[in-house]
């Protein structure tokens, strides 16, 4: 599978006192990634809601703060799929400005039914292969 990017720029609202990204900022930026990412492979999540009952929900997240961004800072957020099984996937994630890495995150989804319950994975997700 190759890596999806999402390119986003720092605004003033995205930042603490300081002057930097505030650190939970980036499960945000990383969000977008994933969201775009399902767009990119043909996937409408309101779609997947209202006509089959399921959804994707945050089930596990490592992440490495690695560098500071800063206001107006340009960012590339790298999406790539690592793992598909039962009802479940996992993701690799990068924040990047220019080729420097700011942040990295490991992000496991599970599918769910809307009553909470573990979901089949959609075709779309089935049909994709990691590396």
């Amino acid at each position: 599978m190759t890596t999806y990017t999402h390119t986003l720029r720092v605004y003033y609202e995205d930042t603490d006192m300081g002057g930097i990204v505030y650190y939970a900022n980036y499960l945000k930026f990383i969000e977008r990634g994933r969201s775009d990412w399902v767009r990119a492979i043909g996937m409408d999540q309101n779609a997947m809601k209202d006509d089959h009952g399921i959804v994707f929900v945050v089930r596990r997240v490592e992440a490495d703060y690695l560098a500071p961004a800063r206001l107006d800072d340009v960012l590339t957020v790298e999406t790539q799929l690592t793992q598909v099984k039962g009802a479940r996937f996992t993701m690799a994630q990068k924040v990047l400005r220019g080729d420097q890495p700011l942040f990295a995150a490991m992000v496991e989804i599970a599918i769910m039914s809307l009553a909470g319950k573990p979901a089949r994975r959609p075709a779309e997700i089935r049909a994709l292969r990691t590396p």
